[in-house]
């Protein structure tokens, strides 16, 4: 029994240490097994190399809602800006400068509201290594949760007013790295309070800092915006082209002076509909002078373990309709945790060679 004992812990051991050790070797070039890669064997691809917008921002998560800390320092998020930097990245986003209790900066106001104190001023890391990097920072606004809570929007301006000052103060004006801002309230249809939060953030964002640029990323209501929570991979009742062009057209008409950019998140329709959304995301931000980005999900919404790397093909899919409509810029949720090669997932270190590869890079 103390051998059976023994030999399963230490199975169990080996099984757990198999992912940091495979991350490990991707830094180092060192195999676990001990077997090395032929140098001689290169893939061929059966599709144009670089048919497709290339992603050249990417949001940092690090006020996670729903994927999993990895609990990096400064070391590791040098290292992870080297790998987007490798890539094409030009544009960091910080998602959120809060969500609910947890902040990423010592913010006076959030702290005295209950927030809990940071370890480290994530903000002042970011804008750091941005600077370092030559990349473009962008700070994504606080979102208090009362949003998710209440499905009114209008409660994030107040917090807003003093976090945006702040953040200004601190920051913004320190730092040549810092290029905009990010207004975080994820909508998909006409949402209560919406318009008017928008205009407010947009408003006092490119007020206090000379005129910056701002952008949304919304999602689209389609078949596969279900609850991250729940087991359902697709709902029955989702938005038709013609309900959401006639939906974003009156929102893009109320926020349009204050917003400069949207980048729908592309992961919440089907493969197939790409092309047909994709088609009046363009023509609506062109009516109202507005950039057209898309929000490239690099996780995968089409597995039942809610949320692991996105197999390559799917990714290109959607960069290549991005493309197709002429969009301004591709940005990604989110490459630190599905595309890094030190991402706590396997996967993304792969998904990271296969995106190499089929741009040339």
């Amino acid at each position: 029994m103390d051998n059976r004992r023994d030999f399963l812990k230490k199975s169990a051991l080996a099984a757990a240490t198999v992912p940091f050790m495979a991350s490990g070797c991707r830094q180092t070039g060192a195999d676990p097994w001990g077997v090395e890669a032929d140098p001689s064997v290169n893939g061929t691809l059966l599709v144009p190399r670089g048919n497709a917008l290339p992603i050249t921002g990417t949001f940092l998560d690090e006020i996670s809602h729903d994927i999993p800390h990895q609990n990096w320092g400064e070391r590791e998020w040098d290292r992870d800006f080297r790998y987007m930097k490798a890539m094409g990245i030009d544009t960091v986003i910080d998602i959120r400068c809060g969500y609910r209790k947890f902040i990423t900066y010592p913010s006076p106001y959030l702290l005295k509201k209950g927030c809990y104190m940071p370890s480290v001023d994530l903000v002042d890391m970011f804008c750091r290594l941005a600077e370092k990097y030559g990349m473009k920072f962008m700070l994504g606004l606080y979102d208090s949760g009362r949003y998710w809570d209440t499905g009114d929007m209008s409660f994030e301006v107040e917090s807003n007013k003093y976090v945006i000052d702040e953040v200004w103060e601190r920051y913004g004006s320190r730092y040549r790295s810092f290029a905009g801002w990010y207004i975080s309230g994820e909508i998909s249809r006409a949402t209560k309070g919406a318009i008017e939060s928008f205009r407010a953030m947009g408003r006092q964002c490119k007020e206090v800092s000379g005129g910056l640029p701002t952008f949304i990323s919304p999602w689209i209501d389609g078949k596969k915006a279900v609850a991250a929570a729940g087991a359902s991979l697709t709902k029955a009742e989702a938005v038709s082209v013609q309900e959401h062009e006639r939906e974003w057209d009156e929102i893009f008409d109320g926020i349009h002076e204050f917003v400069d950019a949207c980048a729908f998140q592309d992961g919440h329709i089907d493969y197939d509909e790409l092309d047909a959304f994709f088609e009046v995301n363009k023509k609506l931000a062109d009516r109202y002078g507005m950039k057209c980005w898309t929000n490239a999900e690099s996780f995968d919404r089409d597995m039942p373990i809610k949320f692991l790397p996105i197999k390559f093909d799917k990714l290109r899919l959607k960069l290549e309709a991005a493309k197709r409509a002429g969009y301004d810029k591709a940005i990604t949720f989110e490459f630190s945790h599905f595309m890094s090669p030190q991402s706590a997932y396997l996967q993304a270190g792969h998904l990271y060679e296969r995106y190499r590869e089929y741009f040339n890079l």
